[in-house]
């Protein structure tokens, strides 16, 4: 008998020895879904049709994992970068994705309907000739918009996340949308003024996605998973926990006021805030070295250097910083083979994008100096190094100050931009709280003024500085 159990416990502890712990792409927002609590996390009792079955399927296949939250583009572009190990986002099977992209066994089936205000008098598609339709930009409602625009002769605004384009349509800027059935009954009975007006179309299988010919241990395991909840029951009763409606309760009208809204959500906030914060500071450093770096350059002996100088400046501040997060996060992977951390490349980012700037307010500061400044200090028989520490840069420093001050809060603007890669700053951590609870005026109302008291507080700070330095 001890024989027995000590060989049971060896065997048990062999298993989960041999766990490997999987990077998984999950959407910002796409409830039935995914389903983010109050802390931003897929944890708890109702985190989604998806998280939930990753967790019952990661127990039984006896593998780890974790989440990587980002939107539905940048997982299929983080995906096919090897960035993460798998995706997943209520994800359609489609011949244009499967040239691309492999897929688990599909467990779900989903449907596309077409939603409009609730005000609105549209009924019917041939009703939108001339008109704008609102779409999730790589969606099936997108693909399938793009694929009866001409038919029916309407025009196609993109979003990166549903509950923009639904408020878009509750606003009467969008004349209707088309999104995944289930998401958009969710979206209607949390609150979102909009009302169905088809039936399901062009109904497809809903599954995991994969890199192409890549992670197929982690395929198999979750295609073994899907058989097993499918064959015991357990996946219907998932979909049905969500799809009807028990596993999505909406929040009370006490927790929809401002307050309501802040207390439950304090958390999250405080945490996309501190992140904010990290980003905002270490880019900062980060792009002030950067840019010290091209502001000597700048005004360098030679024109090799100031060349260099004015070419770096050009390049990272022609590039929108959009593209430039893409391409380090999800492009440099690509070509070098290595992963990057989410954070490492909001940083390397903001480094390259704001230190540019920098670059250039430091090179005008030092050029500002009155050249007599640096005859004098040549006169004298400093060599051109010292000159520049001792003569010229406390002098172009104070007038740079108000300029840098202004490019740090830029920057602390900035870091919302990194939300189109993952990173879950101020910005995303509202979009996701939204994308739960549907107050949008209210949440980005709290979001603005956290910003607001920020961006005061670093005025203040710029003011008190200037007057020390004229003192």
């Amino acid at each position: 008998m001890l024989m027995t159990t000590f060989a049971g416990l060896f065997v048990n502890k062999q298993v989960a020895h041999a766990e490997q712990t999987y990077t998984i792409g999950v959407v910002d927002t796409f409830a039935p879904f995914e389903i983010q609590n109050k802390q931003g996390t897929y944890t708890g009792k109702n985190p989604g049709i998806e998280p939930e079955m990753i967790r019952m399927i990661a127990k039984h296949e006896h593998f780890k994992y974790q989440y990587k939250i980002m939107s539905f583009n940048a997982i299929l572009q983080a995906m096919q970068s090897g960035q993460i190990d798998a995706g997943m986002g209520g994800m359609s099977v489609t011949d244009e994705r499967k040239a691309t992209i492999d897929f688990s066994t599909s467990y779900y089936k989903d449907g596309i309907v077409m939603a409009v205000g609730k005000n609105s008098k549209i009924t019917k598609m041939s009703q939108l000739k001339g008109k704008t339709v609102d779409v999730k930009s790589g969606s099936a409602g997108a693909l399938y918009a793009e694929s009866i625009k001409d038919k029916y002769g309407f025009k196609i605004k993109y979003f990166t996340t549903s509950n923009a384009m639904w408020n878009d349509v509750k606003s009467g800027n969008g004349a209707a949308t088309f999104d995944d059935g289930p998401v958009l009954q969710y979206g209607i009975r949390n609150g979102m003024p909009l009302k169905i007006v088809t039936k399901q179309i062009n109904a497809t299988p809903i599954a995991i996605g994969f890199k192409k010919g890549q992670n197929k241990e982690l395929q198999a395991k979750i295609n073994d998973g899907i058989k097993w909840m499918q064959k015991t029951g357990r996946m219907q009763k998932l979909i049905d926990k969500y799809t009807k409606g028990s596993g999505t309760k909406t929040e009370s009208s006490k927790d929809r006021t401002i307050f309501g809204l802040i207390k439950n959500n304090r958390k999250a906030l405080l945490t996309g805030l501190w992140e904010t914060i990290e980003l905002t500071i270490i880019g900062s450093l980060c792009a002030l070295a950067f840019g010290l770096v091209l502001g000597v350059m700048g005004i360098a002996e030679g024109k090799f250097w100031k060349g260099l100088s004015s070419t770096i400046i050009y390049i990272f501040r022609g590039i929108p910083m959009m593209v430039l997060a893409f391409f380090i996060y999800i492009g440099l992977p690509n070509l070098t083979g290595q992963k990057i951390p989410l954070f490492t490349a909001g940083v390397l980012t903001l480094m390259l994008d704001e230190g540019a700037y920098v670059g250039a307010i430091v090179r005008g500061g030092f050029e500002a100096v009155d050249v007599g400044q640096w005859e004098a200090a040549r006169s004298l028989g400093l060599p051109y190094s010292k000159a520049l520490v001792k003569v010229i840069a406390p002098q172009g420093l104070k007038i740079m100050v108000p300029s840098l001050v202004n490019q740090l809060i830029i920057t602390l603007k900035d870091t919302s931009i990194l939300s189109a890669i993952g990173v879950m700053e101020l910005t995303q951590t509202g979009t996701v709280i939204i994308a739960r609870n549907m107050e949008g005026f209210k949440m980005w109302l709290i979001i603005a003024v956290m910003y607001m008291i920020i961006i005061t507080l670093l005025t203040w700070l710029s003011n008190y500085v200037q007057k020390r330095m004229e003192a």
